[in-house]
C-alpha cells in the first residue's frame, strides 16, 4: 500500500518504519514542497536561473529506502525515458545505461560496498538502516530515483533549495540569509560527529539528525554536510554553467563517461556550504557521496 504524507503519496514506502529525523519518528519518505522561482547560482548575479516547482525528498535516501529498490532488483531497474524532468527533452534513462546496471541482487549488494569500513549498505538488515546510503554509482541513484517515481534534481534545483530560493542563504539554515554561522550542531562535517578528533564511521550520524537547527528553507534536511549529493548534471568545469537557465540542465554527450555535480560537501569534508560545487565520475563511487530525489507535481 502506498504511504501518503503530507497529502503525497508514494505507492514504494508501504511497510518502511518511520525512523528518520532528529528523534527517530518521521517516515523516510517525507518529502516537501518547494515553490518555483529565479534565483542566483552560487549566489552570483551573473548566473540566475529559474527553476519550475518541485517536490524534494526530506531526507537523503536511506539504506532503508535502498534496500527496497535492491530487494525488487533487477525488476525496479528502469524503462528507457524513465527517471525525466517533464520539462528537459532528453533527460530520462539511456537504455545504453542497461550495461552498466549491476546484473542481479548479489551483484547490486556488492557494488555498492566501496569501502568496507565505511560503506553503510549491509547485506541484511541491521543497525545502519536510519543512515544515508553511500558509496553509490550514480546511475544507481538514477535508477533508484526512477522506480521510486522521481529523478535526481538538477543542478539548479538543488541549488535554488539549498539557498532558500530568492533568500540566496549563505548556509541552508541562515538566517537572516547572510549569516555564516556554523558548527557541528547545524551539520555533520569534517569528521566532527564523533568528537574524537579523526574521521570514523561513527561520524555519519542518521539522516536528519541535526533538524530542525540545520534545516533550510522549506525544511529539507542535510543539504550541507552529511553526504555530498549526486544531481543530474555532467561537470564541464568549475566555471561553466548553462546560460540562460530556465529549467536547465548540462546533459550528457551519448557514450560518453561523465564527471558529475555533487553538491552540498559531506561528512569528511571541511566545506559545508549550499553554494559548494564538486564533482565525480558517475561509474565511481565513494564514503561521501549520497543522494536524494525529486518529483514534479
Amino acid at each position: 500500500m502506498p504511504v501518503c504524507i503530507d497529502g503525497t503519496c508514494r505507492p514504494r514506502c508501504g511497510g518502511l518504519a518511520a525512523t528518520c529525523g532528529p528523534t527517530g519518528n518521521e517516515n523516510c519518505c517525507a518529502a516537501l514542497q518547494v515553490p518555483g522561482g529565479t534565483f542566483n547560482r552560487e549566489n552570483n548575479p551573473e548566473l540566475p536561473a529559474t527553476v519550475s516547482s518541485f517536490e524534494m525528498d526530506r531526507f537523503e535516501v536511506t539504506v532503508a529506502r535502498f534496500r527496497m529498490f535492491a530487494d525488487a532488483y533487477p525488476e525496479s531497474a528502469p524503462m528507457a525515458g524513465a527517471g525525466a524532468h517533464p520539462l528537459i527533452p532528453g533527460s530520462g534513462w539511456n537504455p545504453d545505461w542497461d550495461a552498466i546496471l549491476p546484473a542481479d541482487r548479489a551483484r547490486l549488494s556488492a557494488a555498492v560496498r566501496c569501502e568496507s569500513e565505511y560503506s553503510t549498505w549491509t547485506d541484511a538488515p541491521g543497525a545502519n538502516e536510519r543512515l544515508p546510503m553511500n558509496c553509490t554509482l550514480w546511475h544507481l541513484a538514477f535508477a533508484f530515483c526512477a522506480w521510486d517515481g522521481g529523478r535526481l534534481p538538477t543542478e539548479a534545483e538543488w541549488n535554488y533549495a539549498a539557498a532558500g530560493g530568492s533568500e540566496q542563504r549563505a548556509y541552508p539554515w541562515s538566517v537572516p540569509p547572510g549569516s555564516t554561522t556554523i558548527d557541528s550542531t547545524y551539520a555533520a562535517y569534517a569528521c566532527l560527529g564523533a568528537g574524537t578528533g579523526t574521521c570514523e564511521f561513527a561520524d555519519m550520524p542518521p539522516v536528519g539528525s541535526r533538524s530542525p537547527k540545520g534545516d533550510g528553507r522549506w525544511r529539507h534536511a542535510d543539504l550541507a554536510g552529511s553526504m555530498g549529493e549526486w544531481t543530474l548534471d555532467a561537470f564541464i568545469s568549475r566555471d561553466h554553467y548553462v546560460n540562460p537557465c530556465v529549467n536547465c540542465a548540462e546533459l550528457d554527450e551519448p557514450g560518453a563517461t561523465l564527471n558529475r555535480v555533487i553538491r552540498g560537501g559531506g561528512w569528511n569534508q571541511d566545506r559545508a556550504t549550499q553554494f559548494e560545487r564538486a564533482y565525480h565520475p558517475e561509474n565511481d563511487f565513494t564514503r561521501y557521496i549520497g543522494f536524494r530525489c525529486v518529483r514534479t507535481p
